[in-house]
């Protein structure tokens, strides 16, 4: 049995800042009180005065890192996905989004990562809520890699961008000697011609392994890994109905509005095809992550099942 080395995308996200934060003396950390959660350590040890906590105040937070923007400065402003962008929601669309502030909103810990803490610390409608913000990328990285590589053009790219950054373990799953990230491209992980699997962060690697379930029953299924859920890449996912015929959708969030619901926006106006959209359609019970995923379907089992109902096969 193979064993998969599991990894913090927090971790990456936190290793990387530090390096452009040396290579950059513009790039600065804003939180809320969320050192420890952000994984901000390393960076308060070595850039003590560029580092911003402001409490727990996600309006001022967000503000900050918008004024620090207009004066010239790099803004990495980081807090718990679901109050990042929660309270902070009128600021995120007016300071930052309509005024094209050059901060980089980072949420770490969405979807149900809290999980025992309850409905009040489940990140589950950011997806939702930010992608509905014109002129606001929004971007999910499935692995180290893939944060990575984000982090790095987020920190190049001059504007704003919302980077949800996954606290589940996960393994690698971006190709090797190929880009991890690309703007605005989705990445094909797995080829099929039966169905496509449309994943987005810490679903991707489970959508990996419902796909070898599915091979197991003679269902061959495409894997594409979609890390900018907004603007997405309507080309892979037109080519994906287009050449399979039907069109899972995986997310740890709510569907409505999300990723689900944009790829059954593009599949609807360029090339219908039976369609599931997998995420959390209500606010979860209290427990452990894993009981959670488990509750909505949002395993490897449950991808698979999905799937073989989507193609009206039996499951059992």
């Amino acid at each position: 049995m193979i064993v998969e080395e599991l990894h913090d995308c927090r971790d990456a996200f936190a290793d990387e800042l530090v390096r452009l934060a040396r290579a950059d003396s513009r790039v600065v950390a804003v939180c809320n009180d969320s050192v420890g959660s952000s994984k901000l350590g390393a960076f308060a040890a070595e850039f003590p005065d560029r580092l911003v906590n402001v409490g727990i105040a996600e309006q001022d937070m967000v503000g900050i890192g918008a004024g620090l923007a207009n004066a010239g400065l790099v803004p990495f402003v980081c807090g718990a996905a679901t109050f990042l962008t929660a309270r902070a929601l009128e600021q995120i669309k007016a300071d930052v989004a309509y005024s094209l502030a050059n901060v980089k909103l980072c949420g770490m810990s969405p979807g149900l990562a809290y999980g025992a803490l309850g409905p009040t610390h489940h990140s589950t409608e950011d997806l939702s809520w930010l992608r509905a913000i014109a002129d606001l990328p929004v971007i999910v990285p499935a692995d180290p890699a893939q944060t990575r590589a984000a982090i790095r053009w987020a920190a190049e790219t001059d504007g704003p961008v919302f980077l949800r950054i996954g606290r589940f373990p996960v393994p690698d799953v971006s190709p090797p000697g190929a880009p991890a990230f690309t703007y605005g491209r989705a990445l094909r992980l797995r080829e099929g011609v039966d169905a496509t699997i449309v994943a987005t962060g810490t679903m991707v690697s489970r959508a990996m392994r419902a796909a070898a379930l599915l091979e197991e029953r003679g269902v061959q299924a495409r894997v594409v890994n979609v890390a900018t859920v907004s603007p997405l890449d309507r080309d892979e996912i037109t080519a994906a109905a287009r050449q399979t015929g039907a069109v899972v959708t995986a997310e740890e969030a709510v569907p409505t509005g999300g990723l689900g619901a944009a790829v059954a926006e593009v599949v609807l106006e360029t090339r219908p095809v039976p369609m599931r959209l997998l995420g959390t359609r209500a606010f979860a019970p209290t427990g452990e992550p894993d009981f959670l995923l488990e509750h909505f379907g949002l395993t490897a089992d449950g991808i698979a099942r999905s799937v073989l109902e989507v193609l009206g096969l039996d499951h059992a």
